[in-house]
C-alpha cells in the first residue's frame, strides 16, 4: 500500500467517503468532506445543492460551517479538511479564509480545481496565508464513485427515449406555497433500481447518528404533510424522522398509468431506500385515522403497505405499528394534485384501502 493511503488519513478520507456516498443516495454529485481537529471529526458535508437550493452548498463549505460552529471560532487554523474531490475556486477561498493548516482531496477535478487542475489558489505568496494541500488521497476509490454516479446518469437519459415535459410528472412547487414547513429537509432521488428512472421525495429530520429511527407512511389518500405534526413530537425525543411520499404521491413523481401504483411494488421502492440509507432497528410506523389515511392492503394477499414491507425489509425493522395521525384539511390534501392527470396513484389506491376498512369492520364484528 502507499504510505501515503495508510494510517489514519485514510481513514479521515474513508469518513469523507461515506459522506459522499450519502450524496449520491440523495441524487446529489457524490462529494463528502470532514474537518479533523486532534484526532476527532468536529465537521461533516455532503454536497446538497439541490436539495438546499443553495450553490454555495458544497460538502466542503458545509463541513467548514459545522466545525466552525462547534468550535465558535471562524478561524480553523489547527484542523485538517479531507474531500473526496478537488476543491473549486469558492471552497478553495473559503479554507484559505479559515487558516486551515492542510487539505487533502482524492479525485482530481480537471474542469473546476484549484488544487493544481485549473490553478493553485493554495501556492500564491501574493496572499496572506498559505494553507497545505495535498491531492491523490484514496483517489481511485474518489473517481470510481464520481464515475458510477454519472455513468448512471446517462443511462437514464439513454433510456428516456421521450422524456414527458417536468410538469407532466411533478407537481409545481407553488402548489404547496402556504402549507406548514416540514422539519428536516426535502430529499429527492431517481437511482433505486425499482424506480426506473422516477423520482421520490422523502423528508429527512434530527440526527443521524440518532439512537432511534422512525420511517413513516402515510394513507393512500393523504402524503408526507400528514405527519408534521407528530415529527416534532418525535425530533424532540431526539429521533430521527424519515417521512416518503410513495410515487404518485405528495413530492413524488406521478407516473400516469394506474396500473404501475401495485402495493408489492411500492414495498419495493421503499426497501430499496431502506437499504440505500443503511438503517436499522427502525421503528415504522403506518398511518390509521379513517379511510382517507387508512394503510392500503394488497387484494391479493390481503397485506397492508407496512406489512409487504416488513416481510422485504423486516431484518432492518424493530417494530411496526399503527399510529393516529391527524386528517389533513382538504386544501393540503388536495395540493398534490393540480389535475386528474397526477391522480392515477389516487385512483389506483382508493379500492385497496376500502378493503382495508372492510377487513377492519370484519374483524372488529
Amino acid at each position: 500500500m502507499n504510505p501515503f493511503e495508510a494510517g489514519q488519513n485514510a481513514q479521515w478520507m474513508r469518513a469523507a467517503l461515506a459522506e459522499a456516498q450519502a450524496a449520491s443516495a440523495a441524487g446529489e454529485v457524490p462529494v463528502g468532506a470532514v474537518v479533523v481537529r486532534q484526532g476527532q471529526v468536529i465537521g461533516r458535508g455532503r454536497n446538497a445543492p439541490i436539495q438546499r437550493h443553495d450553490p454555495s452548498a458544497h460538502a466542503e463549505m458545509l463541513a467548514l460551517r459545522m466545525a466552525a460552529t462547534a468550535l465558535g471560532n471562524y478561524r480553523l487554523d489547527d484542523c485538517e479538511l479531507f474531500v473526496t474531490l478537488e476543491p473549486c475556486a469558492m471552497c478553495a477561498g473559503a479554507m484559505l479564509h479559515a487558516r486551515l493548516r492542510c487539505v487533502f482531496f482524492g479525485a482530481a477535478d480537471p474542469k473546476t480545481g484549484v488544487a493544481g487542475s485549473v490553478l493553485n489558489l493554495f501556492d500564491k505568496p501574493q496572499l496572506n496565508h498559505q494553507t497545505q494541500v495535498q491531492g491523490g488521497l484514496l483517489a481511485a476509490e474518489c473517481a470510481a464513485l464520481l464515475q458510477s454516479f454519472f455513468k448512471a446518469q446517462r443511462q437514464r437519459k439513454t433510456l428516456s427515449a421521450s422524456p414527458l415535459r417536468e410538469d407532466a410528472l411533478r407537481t409545481p412547487m407553488s402548489r404547496f406555497d402556504g402549507l406548514s414547513p416540514m422539519p428536516g429537509v426535502s430529499v429527492y432521488l431517481n437511482d433505486l433500481p425499482s424506480l426506473n428512472g422516477l423520482r421520490l421525495h422523502y423528508v429527512d429530520a434530527g440526527p443521524a447518528d440518532a439512537d432511534q429511527v422512525i420511517f413513516c407512511l402515510h394513507g393512500y389518500g393523504s402524503w408526507s404533510q400528514v405527519w408534521q405534526l407528530d415529527m416534532a413530537q418525535h425530533l424532540a425525543r431526539g429521533a430521527r424522522v424519515l417521512v416518503p411520499d410513495l410515487v404518485g404521491f405528495g413530492k413524488s413523481d406521478k407516473p400516469k398509468k394506474e396500473a404501475t401504483h401495485q402495493v408489492v411494488w411500492h414495498a419495493q421502492v421503499l426497501s430499496e431506500l431502506l437499504t440505500r440509507l443503511d438503517l436499522h432497528q427502525v421503528l415504522l410506523l403506518e398511518s390509521a385515522t379513517d379511510a382517507v389515511h387508512e394503510p392500503s392492503v394488497d387484494a391479493s394477499s390481503g397485506r397492508s403497505l407496512g406489512q409487504m414491507l416488513t416481510v422485504l425489509a423486516g431484518h432492518r425493522l424493530l417494530r411496526r405499528e399503527s399510529c393516529v395521525v391527524p386528517r389533513l384539511t382538504e386544501a393540503a390534501l388536495a395540493a398534490p394534485y393540480p389535475d386528474s392527470g397526477h391522480q392515477a396513484g389516487l385512483r389506483a389506491l382508493a379500492p385497496l384501502a376500502r378493503l382495508a376498512v372492510t377487513q377492519r369492520a370484519q374483524k372488529n364484528t
